[in-house]
């Protein structure tokens, strides 16, 4: 599999896809635009992880859930099934706007991660507003890589991945490591990464996305923008320098409102050097992978990260040899 390439999946659009984008049109993207006006929807929406931890949840029987803790936030770890190698692991963000969701939200992911990974994936719950900061999540984010290195995992057996603002954490977080000279991880693996949190306004699919109002989006970067410098590389990653990262694969759907800032982060890591897959799924909804229990084309997404992570893999056993250019300098 050649890492470095973009590619649109042209399989045909499934009847549950249609379903749950049309639900989403009707339901999801209305109550966005109407409720997210105000810190009190934050508040509340802030409490669906909480709600959801205490729901019984189905997963497959092989699939197991260990809770994990940290200096200043806790987790879980997930395992799909034996044979899994427990000397590599991932480390995932979940989405939700830095104010939502948690591991067990987002459990539909990082289970099927794990799967096509063949290792333990440890979800993270990171602090998020409306009562802690961007810096707060990066912390965390950090503090639990420097965890996982202090219990012996290699850098490079290290998977760094994240949904839409988890995206954006996990673009922070190399960026972050790179500048402090800490090895990075083996590669990343992004979907639907929120990237951009300068204040512009999205016109690109702002009808066509059937969950995120762009100007729901722009009031939330706002929120968590206020008193920070947008433009710094931390904030809103798009704008780094991604020299020296490890390989990325990016996932975005079509009508995304997101779809041109995950495009950008792309070409600004090719130009920097950086082997990227990025797939743009034809009229997916945002981070749809989480709708694998539902989605044929969402569990085929977790194929080709596998594919993308073998890829890698393969590429750390067998290096490129070095060009005549660089044998002679």
């Amino acid at each position: 599999m050649h890492i470095d390439r973009d590619v649109t999946p042209d399989y045909p659009l499934s009847w549950q896809a249609r379903a749950v984008i049309g639900l989403m049109h009707g339901t999801l993207k209305p109550a966005s635009i109407l409720f997210m006006r105000h810190a009190l929807a934050l508040d509340c929406a802030a409490r669906l992880g909480d709600v959801v931890n205490l729901l019984p949840l189905r997963l497959p029987g092989h699939v197991t859930i260990t809770p994990a803790g940290f200096s200043a936030c806790g987790g879980e770890w997930v395992r799909a099934g034996e044979g899994l190698d427990e000397r590599k692991v991932v480390l995932y963000f979940h989405g939700g706007g830095y104010f939502s969701c948690s591991p067990a939200t987002h459990r539909p992911i990082t289970w099927r991660l794990s799967r096509v990974a063949m290792r333990p994936v440890l979800a993270l719950d990171y602090r998020q507003g409306p009562v802690h900061t961007l810096a707060d999540s990066l912390s965390d984010a950090l503090d639990a890589y420097r965890c996982l290195l202090d219990q012996g995992y290699a850098a490079e057996d290290v998977i760094l991945a994240g949904d839409s603002a988890g995206g954006h954490l996990t673009l922070a977080s190399l960026l972050a490591l790179r500048d402090r000279d800490l090895p990075l991880p083996g590669a990343a693996v992004c979907l639907s990464p929120w990237t951009d949190l300068t204040d512009f306004p999205r016109r690109a699919n702002r009808w066509q996305d059937p969950m995120l109002p762009a100007g729901r989006v722009r009031w939330l970067a706002r929120r968590w923008t206020a008193g920070l410098d947008p433009r710094d590389p931390l904030v809103s990653p798009v704008l780094g320098d991604f020299s020296g990262l490890p390989p990325l694969m990016i996932l975005t759907g079509s009508t995304e409102v997101l779809r041109d800032e995950a495009r950008r982060v792309a070409v600004r890591a090719r130009r920097a050097g950086v082997p990227v897959r990025y797939e743009e799924w034809r009229r997916m909804p945002h981070c749809f992978p989480i709708l694998a229990d539902m989605v044929p084309e969402a569990r085929t997404a977790f194929r080709h990260m596998g594919e993308f992570l073998a890829a890698v893999a393969a590429l750390d056993e067998n290096p490129p040899a070095a060009s005549a250019e660089d044998a002679a300098a």
